[in-house]
């Protein structure tokens, strides 16, 4: 294991974004790095694979300025980089919601071992997952409510429709995300709404399993990277994606060959293999489809020039 992987954020005020970014360029050019790293005048949001023996100096480097001074960095080992290249950039929005939030009035941050108190506890809690459908349809709590929103966005529109369904000011509210990012927003527009009772899992999925192993957690993690799904700890857990065609138990997350659809879809070694890596019969048939090899599940296809033009 030559790489480590590295996932953090932090909310603060950045005077200079754009500098910051330029600090970051220079910085890590002479380090073996890859990754997005998104900065903007609200704070960082990093997720990167870099070579075990430059991390030290990262982190050092990163942790020498006075607002990222104890930010948490959580880490994996892995045999090599996790991304294709390194992306370091201005972002308006750490996290796109598209309405402000006041970050004063986060969620209760929950340590891992207590979250999972808590999961065994009957006292009526809803259990939300903060994360777009196709990643809790590879992995989740159990019991969690799993809204159908493919952007972060579109959870707005829940938290409005959430307010109808249940007491806001009665209703204990637990909620998690990958990395903790997203419920730092959501937990704050459920306050700014209304709701008493909120409670994130501090560091997302990724902290628990680090922490607390598997329990009560099924399938994998998806994960933005070239890894797409990982277990989040040692522990073995059931599959419960299905591939989309036959049903048949799968984890594999592929993107469909039709370079016109590119699609994300979970799917069978045996229906790949039919449709020679396409989502769909009729992606098949389109003029643009990547040359089919039996990939792995875990390297999605990068960009479009990378491919021949012409099927094969």
């Amino acid at each position: 294991m030559n790489y480590l992987i590295f996932a953090y954020y932090r909310f603060c005020a950045v005077n200079d974004p754009e500098g910051e970014v330029r600090s970051h360029k220079e910085f890590l050019e002479a380090l073996d790095a890859r990754g997005r790293i998104y900065i903007s005048e609200d704070g960082i949001n990093g997720q990167m694979s870099i070579a075990k023996q430059d991390a030290p100096a990262y982190i050092d480097w990163l942790r020498s300025r006075k607002e990222f001074s104890d930010m948490p960095v959580k880490a994996h080992e892995y045999h090599e980089h996790a991304f294709e290249k390194l992306k370091i950039k201005y972002r308006e929005q750490l996290v796109a919601l598209d309405c402000p939030v006041d970050m004063e009035k986060t969620g209760e941050h929950v340590p891992p071992e207590k979250w999972r108190e808590m999961l065994e506890k009957d006292d009526g809690h809803l259990l939300i997952d903060v994360r777009n459908d196709y990643e809790w349809k590879v992995g989740r709590f159990e019991g969690a409510v799993t809204p159908e929103c493919s952007t972060f966005r579109e959870f707005k529109q829940f938290a409005h429709e959430l307010q109808e369904k249940i007491n806001p000011q009665n209703t204990p509210v637990m909620m998690y995300c990958t990395g903790g990012i997203r419920c730092e927003l959501y937990s704050a527009l459920l306050k700014e709404q209304g709701f008493e009772k909120v409670y994130q899992l501090d560091g997302g999925v990724i902290n628990y399993g680090l922490k607390e192993g598997s329990k009560h957690w099924q399938g994998k993690l998806f994960v933005f990277d070239d890894r797409m799904t990982v277990p989040i700890s040692d522990e073995e857990t059931p599959v419960i994606s299905r591939c989309h065609r036959c049903e048949a138990p799968t984890e594999d997350y592929y993107n469909c060959a039709n370079m016109d659809c590119n699609d994300l879809f979970l799917c069978c070694k045996d229906c790949l293999n039919n449709l020679k890596g396409c989502c769909s019969k009729e992606c098949t048939e389109a003029p643009r489809v990547r040359p089919f090899q039996h990939q792995n599940p875990h390297k999605p296809f990068r960009k479009r020039h990378s491919y021949s033009m012409q099927p094969q």
